[in-house]
C-alpha cells in the first residue's frame, strides 16, 4: 500500500487580504475606484502552505485565528486549497489580522496596510503536530509558536526553513534552531550588513543553507555543507500582481526539497514559480490554475 506523503508544517501568520488592484494609489482625502478585488486567506506562512498544497503536496498549517466570523473566512479559503488548519487560538474572541492591500496595475506592486493578530503567550506541545514531517517553515510572526515548533522540529530531526522576511527579536533565538533560511534583501542579523555578510552571520550562529532574495533581481545563495555558493537570475517577467510571491517562493522551496531536489536546484525551481506569480492577477486564481 502507497503511504500518503509526509506534510509539510507552516508555523506562523494566517490573516484575511482584502485586495484591491486601482490604477494609482489615492492621495489624501481622494477615493479611487478598483478595477479588480480579491478576498483571501493570507500571510507569509498561509501563502506557502497554499502554494505547496497547490503544486500537490501535503500542507500543515499551525496559526491563530479565533472565533470571530472573519476566522471563517481565513479557515475555508484555506481549506478550499487542501490545507489542514490546526488554530491554536481557537474559541478566543477578537479578529485575526487583516491586511488591506493596493496592488497598482501598471507596476504589479503592492502598498500593504496589517493589524495586528492575537498575542500567543501559551503554546501547547508541538510534537505530534510537527513529527514525521517533511520540513517545517517558520515566518517569525507569533513567536512563541515559532520557537516552539522549531524546538520540536529540531527534536525529531525535522528540517527547518525560516522564512526571515524583517528582522524581529525573535530571529535571534530562532536561527540557531534553522538549517535553511531564505531572507529578503534587507533582513539583517546583529549589526552585520546585508547579503554575504549576512550570510556569513547565519552560518556562524548554524544556519547550514541561506539564500537571499531581491525581488526580481538576482537570488544568492550559500551551502555550508558543500562550500558552495552561487547566483540565480529568475526569469524576466512583466509584473502583474506582486502580491505573495515571496511566499510562494517559500512553499515552492519545501515543495521540491521534500522531492529530492538540491538546495540550489530548489531554489531555481521556486525562484521560476514566483516569477511565473507575477505574472497574473490575483494569488488565489493563479494557484487555483496550478491545479488545473
Amino acid at each position: 500500500m502507497t503511504q500518503p506523503p509526509r506534510p509539510a508544517v507552516f508555523a506562523g501568520l494566517a490573516t484575511l487580504d482584502v485586495v484591491h488592484r486601482v490604477a494609482r494609489l489615492p492621495g489624501p482625502d481622494e477615493k479611487v475606484t478598483a478595477t479588480a478585488v480579491e478576498v483571501t486567506a493570507g500571510g507569509p506562512a498561509a501563502n506557502a502552505a497554499k502554494t505547496l498544497a497547490a503544486l500537490g503536496g501535503r500542507a500543515r498549517l499551525v496559526t491563530a485565528l479565533g472565533a470571530d466570523p472573519v476566522a471563517g473566512l481565513v479557515r475555508a479559503d484555506l481549506e478550499s486549497f487542501g490545507v489542514e488548519v490546526v488554530d491554536l487560538a481557537s474559541g478566543r474572541p477578537g479578529i485575526p489580522p487583516v491586511a488591506s492591500v493596493l496592488v497598482t496595475e501598471t507596476t504589479g506592486q503592492r502598498a500593504v496596510v496589517n493589524s495586528e493578530g492575537f498575542a500567543l503567550p501559551d503554546v501547547p506541545p508541538l510534537d505530534e503536530l510537527v513529527a514525521g514531517a517533511a520540513s517545517l517553515l517558520v515566518d517569525g510572526h507569533h513567536p512563541t509558536l515559532a520557537l516552539a515548533a522549531a524546538r520540536a522540529a529540531r527534536a525529531a530531526g525535522v528540517p527547518v526553513v525560516a522564512d526571515a522576511g524583517r528582522p524581529r527579536p525573535v530571529w535571534e533565538r530562532l536561527l540557531p534552531l534553522t538549517d535553511v533560511a531564505i531572507c529578503s534583501a534587507e533582513f539583517r542579523v546583529g549589526d552585520a550588513p546585508a547579503g554575504g555578510f549576512a550570510a556569513a552571520a547565519l552560518h556562524a550562529v548554524g544556519v547550514r543553507r541561506v539564500a537571499i532574495t531581491a525581488g526580481a533581481g538576482p537570488l544568492a545563495w550559500w551551502d555550508a555543507d558543500t562550500r558552495a555558493s552561487g547566483e540565480l537570475r529568475p526569469p524576466t517577467v512583466t509584473a502583474v500582481d506582486t502580491l505573495g510571491a515571496g511566499d510562494v517562493l517559500h512553499g515552492a522551496f519545501c515543495f521540491h526539497a521534500e522531492r529530492g531536489l538540491g538546495f540550489a536546484d530548489a531554489l531555481a525551481a521556486a525562484s521560476r514559480l514566483a516569477a511565473a506569480r507575477c505574472t497574473r492577477w490575483g494569488l488565489n486564481a493563479w494557484l487555483r490554475s496550478l491545479r488545473a
